[in-house]
């Protein structure tokens, strides 16, 4: 008989993750934990030996761009990763060991003891079941209780995470329910059974800043009342410093600073920490020098843009009303400016965006873009006209066709309109990649083979092929992690400084506004509520909206947010 194998060696001891301040006995501990993906080409180590603690009734945010192991090691501690990953390490909760949990025995923990709120709620949740049926199937997973009784209880915790009208709306479907509404189904669902520890993963990305202010503020609720420990992964640091008692900065794998908030803002010990909190753009704050580096050449500046009196509206569903997108909007574009256009989701930014650039036709209204009335224009004007513009969407993993590569997705726009001959196609493609700082190498790469920020920079360059005279950017810069944003609104902004054009940048990032736009408009509803320079709105709004707007966007330094948190309670209204 072949006798058994010998054991495997010892584990050695664990390093202690370097903190400035011993943290108190944990509900959560990780120790050593580390995530290793096979793939067919090699092994990949996604997270590398990382340990930490989370106490009972503590906030600890999770921070790191994109890639960094921030998401993959919590869904390891819920058994939520593929076959092909190996996990290493412990993860205990009080006694219970989490890793190695399987079937049955990791049901009773998921949903019950530790609960999961997922980063996009439209994905999560099931189109075809109510929010209170969802709910309750939560609730009858774990406890022995009647369907009534579960949906009784459905109805409580959606008025607890502030749904209106809960009775009511615990019949509806994710579908309709807003953004906000839904993250907030998501959470009544992750307290339903109580649970010692919440996982957060992004609960705010996909959210407008006055949503977001109310989720985060609901967040602290919960935690002060409920004294449920939250883990909060996000890379937005003005959310870290809202919400977290404790941070642990994440690079590539590897835990690199854990400290409490305090220490990781004011005394950031990693130089990773200090390049992160250095690129995040900090609404109040003046423009970084790298952004000064180019002066604009003093010329009068020309009208580039005129809309007045726009109307845009679409069809509503059968026996409802027309929805009326924009509405009697007017204003202009100069040549050498941005012009931000900002507002929430649904205020009519990208319609208005793509009626400037003749990619939709509004209802009424006139609409003169570099001196044509777009209107009145032929089919050959137009298409003269668009040589002269540029559109850089918000996802350019969805833009960039797939099966071009990069050099052919950036020349495009040259061979549709005849322009050049081949060799010279090929220059201006390595002009264009230099200029948004790209090696001319990845004109031969496909969009597949770069990061979100490198896709974002061949859009741009796509964009400005033809030397356009007006160029609308929508949410460039909005799925990008935090230091690769800064380094895209640097070169943005050198690119705009240089070639001169005319820009109207469609955000809802107030934050990045400030870094770079000259003039303001203000959206909501489909109407203009406030139009001036950056400086004036942002530092002296006169309309309430725009009020609400500056008071929800988080601060990413704790004391300032601290303050900011007061302020935003009276000035924005009630969930």
């Amino acid at each position: 008989m072949t006798p058994p194998p010998p054991p495997p060696p010892a584990t050695p001891p664990a390093t202690p993750t370097p903190t400035a301040t011993q943290t108190p006995p944990g509900q959560l501990t990780v120790d050593r934990l580390s995530v290793t993906f096979q793939t067919d080409a090699a092994p990949v180590q996604a997270v590398d030996r990382i340990s930490f603690e989370v106490g009972r009734g503590e906030i600890l945010a999770i921070v790191g761009e994109s890639g960094s192991g921030k998401t993959v090691s919590s869904r390891a501690m819920m058994g939520l990763l593929p076959h092909t990953a190996r996990i290493e390490g412990s993860a205990r909760l009080d006694e219970l060991e989490l890793l190695g949990l399987r079937g049955e025995a990791m049901r009773r923990v998921r949903g019950d003891r530790i609960a999961m709120i997922f980063q996009e709620p439209s994905t999560a949740l099931d189109p075809v079941r109510t929010a209170g049926w969802q709910i309750a199937e939560a609730i009858q997973a774990h406890k022995p209780v009647s369907r009534r009784a579960a949906m009784a209880r459905a109805v409580e915790l959606l008025d607890l995470v502030g749904i209106p009208d809960p009775a009511s709306r615990v019949h509806s479907y994710p579908h309709q329910l807003s953004g906000g509404q839904k993250q907030r189904v998501m959470i009544a669902m992750a307290i339903a059974n109580d649970p010692e520890l919440i996982i957060a993963d992004e609960p705010t990305t996909a959210l407008d800043v006055t949503v977001q202010a109310q989720i985060l503020d609901l967040l602290h609720d919960l935690r002060e009342r409920l004294g449920t420990a939250i883990i909060l992964i996000t890379h937005n640091m003005g959310v870290v410093a809202d919400l977290a008692d404790r941070v642990a900065v994440m690079f590539r794998g590897k835990l690199v600073e854990v400290g409490t908030a305090d220490e990781v803002f004011y005394h950031p010990r990693d130089p990773y920490t200090k390049h992160l909190l250095a690129s995040v753009p900090h609404l109040g704050r003046p423009r970084p020098a790298s952004m000064n580096e180019v002066a604009a050449p003093e010329i009068e500046p020309q009208p580039v843009l005129e809309v007045q009196n726009l109307d845009v509206k679409f069809p509503g569903r059968i026996g409802s009303p027309p929805v009326h997108a924009v509405d009697a909007v007017s204003l202009t574009l100069r040549s050498h400016e941005i012009l931000a256009l900002v507002g929430e989701s649904g205020s009519g930014k990208t319609t208005l965006g793509r009626c400037a650039v003749g990619l939709l036709a509004p209802t009424s209204g006139r609409i003169e873009a570099l001196g044509v009335d777009i209107a009145k224009a032929s089919s050959r004007e137009m298409r003269q006209l668009r040589r002269r513009m540029g559109f850089v969407f918000q996802d350019p993993a969805a833009s960039l066709n797939p099966r071009m590569s990069v050099g052919a997705c950036i020349s495009e726009p040259m061979r549709i309109h005849n322009q050049g001959t081949k060799p010279e196609r090929v220059q201006r493609v390595a002009e264009l990649l230099e200029a948004v700082e790209l090696p001319q190498d990845f004109a031969s790469r496909y969009p597949h083979e770069l990061s979100g920020g490198q896709r974002q920079r061949v859009s741009l360059a796509r964009a400005l092929v033809m030397g356009p005279e007006l160029l609308v950017a929508d949410e460039p810069t909005s799925a990008l992690d935090v230091s690769v944003q800064a380094r895209v609104l640097e070169v943005f902004v050198r690119l705009q400084h240089l070639m001169g054009f005319a820009c109207l940048f469609i955000t809802h990032d107030l934050a990045v506004v400030d870094m770079l736009a000259d003039r303001i408009a203000v959206m909501k509803g489909g109407q203009l509520v406030e139009i001036g320079p950056s400086d004036e709105i942002l530092r002296s709004p006169t309309a309430d909206y725009t009020k609400q707007l500056i008071a929800a966007v988080p601060l990413p330094d704790p004391k300032e947010q601290a303050v900011m948190r007061e302020k935003r309670r009276s000035v924005l209204p009630p969930a």
